[in-house]
């Protein structure tokens, strides 16, 4: 086994990829000393992405390996430098995707540190001292306190952990867009770890929602469990016909290859359909019905540590949590299995701080 507690001086424990296999196994190696900026945090939960499989297996390229994988962290305060004001020992707070940037580009100046070109990652990206940034699946985490998320009070460790990657990546674009307007039309393409919070989100802006999606199996679930108002089969020409020229924007989270003029069809004039997923192949664009409608496609990641934070306190106040199955550390290869079939309603949280044993 690799062993990296020697880069830094206080040692930490975690679970790591070692190569494109994606196999993760226990893993020894160090974190930072904790500077006048910092916060340690013993972390208690970490969600599980999409995200984490692609760093894991290389699979959109750029992965240095080992990996530790993990951008949904929660837990509490151990430690924090002599500069640090946001919060105290015994805090709970959250690291997301971002857990570096210049602080002085035009994007960081405007809250907006994911777009910076210098972002570092809490996985996977070299830090500013040279060396490899480990992620949340580890029982320690240090981050700079810009990047750290203050946690609401009484809000689920587990069920919001989520939030800090696919909350603020439904929930950033819904707003960027303008798409969070009460009686607005809102479509959501695709029911699954993004989209069933993006339903929630547009719902608690007061939106009407309609989820579309290829499965009429996910029907119920949208509708009474969700609270969606409606649902699109969109490999049903009728019911999508029916639906031409119906919704203010749609928020498209599906990472497979899939036609975009059908959805582009459902939109009125000068309606925006928002990409959230990343598919591997390119999509065909087609041109027509942007001009003929006005209409225009976008792109959103994830976002800001303002806007993030803002998200995390609407979330609180609305009741809006993930719907997660908590899972041990040991468990995670199998749980990264069965997400790549979609085998999960609808995140999967790792049980670090009562699961994360160096006897695993």
């Amino acid at each position: 086994m690799a062993n990296f507690a020697d880069e830094h001086p206080v040692k930490a424990f975690g679970w790591a990829a070692r190569d494109t296999s994606g196999h993760l196994s226990p893993f020894n190696f160090s974190r930072r000393a904790t500077g006048e900026k910092d916060v340690r945090i013993k972390v208690l939960y970490c969600g599980i992405c999409h995200t984490d499989i692609q760093n894991a297996t290389n699979g959109w390229g750029g992965s240095t390996y080992p990996v530790v994988p993990g951008h949904e962290v929660v837990g509490e305060v151990t430690e924090v430098g002599s500069k640090v004001e946001k919060v105290k020992v015994g805090d709970k707070v959250g690291v997301g995707y971002i857990s570096g940037s210049c602080r002085s580009c035009d994007d960081c100046v405007n809250d907006l540190e994911s777009y910076c070109p210098q972002q570092k990652l809490t996985c996977g990206s070299i830090y500013y001292d040279g060396t490899l940034t480990f992620g949340g699946y580890s029982d320690s985490l240090v981050a700079d306190e810009h990047f750290v998320v203050r946690w609401p009070e009484n809000f689920p460790l587990d069920a919001g952990a989520p939030l800090l990657c696919a909350g603020i990546t439904t929930y950033s674009p819904l707003k960027h867009f303008g798409l969070d307007k009460p009686g607005m039309h809102i479509g959501i393409v695709g029911l699954g770890g993004l989209g069933h919070v993006a339903v929630k989100f547009a719902k608690a802006f007061g939106t009407k929602v309609t989820v579309i999606s290829t499965s009429l199996a996910k029907k119920q679930e949208a509708i009474e469990h969700l609270g969606a108002d409606s649902f699109l089969v969109s490999r049903n020409p009728g019911e999508m016909q029916a639906a031409t020229g119906t919704m203010d924007g749609i928020l498209d989270t599906v990472s497979a290859a899939h036609a975009l003029q059908p959805l582009l069809m459902l939109l009125k004039s000068h309606g925006k359909l928002v990409l959230v997923g990343v598919p591997t192949k390119a999509l065909e664009l087609p041109v027509y019905p942007l001009i003929q409608g006005r209409r225009i496609i976008g792109g959103s990641g994830t976002g800001g540590l303002k806007e993030t934070q803002e998200m995390i306190d609407f979330a609180a106040k609305n009741n809006i949590v993930a719907d997660v199955e908590v899972v041990p550390m040991e468990y995670v290869n199998t749980a990264y299995e069965r997400l790549e079939k979609a085998d999960v309603r609808y995140r999967f949280v790792l049980d670090i701080g009562n699961t994360l044993t160096k006897s695993a």
